[in-house]
């Protein structure tokens, strides 16, 4: 990704704010977007097919593994449940604050890619894994495991708010998606070997997860990824546009807080040609009198002076 050049600090109550309205929106959106049950199994079962067509299907192997050991299958669970929403806007704030001139792109390129996301969910609702039928052979980890954390039978939400959110928002994955984010950001910007590490480790770690948990088909993954694809994509044009929007606003704006500020008494306004406001005297008048004034001393001067010789 090439970085866009700043203009100027972000103000950290603007930032706070848009991520605010983005991230509400996209909630709200997962919320009221609901597709129906049978289309939304209906898509699901259509991802496996393929999946077992293409020899892809690592759900099944992954979701034993996490249901027959509890060791693995319980941190699982609070990494699915808690790192979504936590590591992310841990590292928007540190690039925030330590990679200022990056900050910028970096922001655009997740909230293109998250909104991008919530029209996956709108076109294709899809029934996870979890939710299917037991015949299909998974099992609901988050379930299963759920008197060790806060969660309860709806994913990740607690217990007794599983109806304040979408369960079929499950294609494109932006677990994996926001993972793959954070993991770019760490590579590129991180200045330590374990920084890098990390960044290649978390969305990895991420898919497995996603997969293991009974939460995201294979295809979802890479469903999440190439949203974030073409959120990459779309976030040079978009800060271009931007910036084009702000710089034709901009000459309005500065003229009006000079105005207003006094650095432009008339607001603006203009005199036609020979007029003056009453009392005003133009720069011609203030000169010629001036200058008559100059003389007059001149004279005086002269004049005394011969006086003086004549006596």
């Amino acid at each position: 990704m090439q970085d866009t050049a700043p203009r100027g600090k972000p103000r950290w109550w603007t930032e706070l704010l848009l991520i605010v309205v983005v991230y509400s929106a996209y909630t709200g959106g997962r919320l009221f977007v609901r597709g129906d049950e049978a289309t939304a199994v209906a898509h699901g079962l259509a991802i496996l097919r393929v999946e077992k067509l293409l020899r892809l299907n690592a759900e099944h192997p992954l979701n034993r593994l996490f249901t027959e050991h509890a060791w693995l299958g319980i941190p699982a669970d609070f990494a699915y449940a808690s790192l979504h929403y936590l590591v992310t806007p841990a590292i928007l704030v540190w690039l925030f604050r330590r990679r200022t001139a990056r900050y910028r792109a970096a922001r655009t390129w997740l909230m293109l890619s998250t909104v991008l996301g919530l029209v996956g969910f709108t076109l294709m609702p899809t029934c996870p894994p979890r939710l299917l039928d037991a015949g299909h052979g998974f099992v609901d980890t988050m379930a299963q495991y759920s008197a060790y954390g806060w969660w309860g039978d709806a994913a990740s939400a607690p217990r007794g708010l599983g109806s304040m959110t979408n369960q079929y928002a499950a294609m494109p994955s932006l677990h994996v998606g926001w993972s793959l984010w954070c993991g770019v950001m760490l590579w590129r910007h991180g200045r330590t070997p374990l920084m890098k590490f990390l960044g290649a480790a978390y969305p990895l770690l991420t898919t497995f997860v996603v997969m293991g948990t009974a939460n995201h088909y294979f295809l979802d993954a890479v469903a999440g990824a190439a949203v974030m694809s073409l959120g990459l994509a779309l976030t040079r044009p978009f800060v271009r546009l931007a910036d084009r929007v702000r710089d034709r606003f901009a000459p309005v704006a500065g003229a009006v807080e000079s105005s207003v500020s006094g650095g432009v008494v008339s607001a603006g306004c203009e005199t036609s040609a020979g007029e003056r406001i009453p009392g005003q005297r133009t720069r011609t008048d203030t000169s010629a009198g001036a200058s008559a004034h100059t003389a007059a001393e001149h004279g005086a001067e002269t004049g005394d002076g011969t006086a003086a010789a004549a006596r």
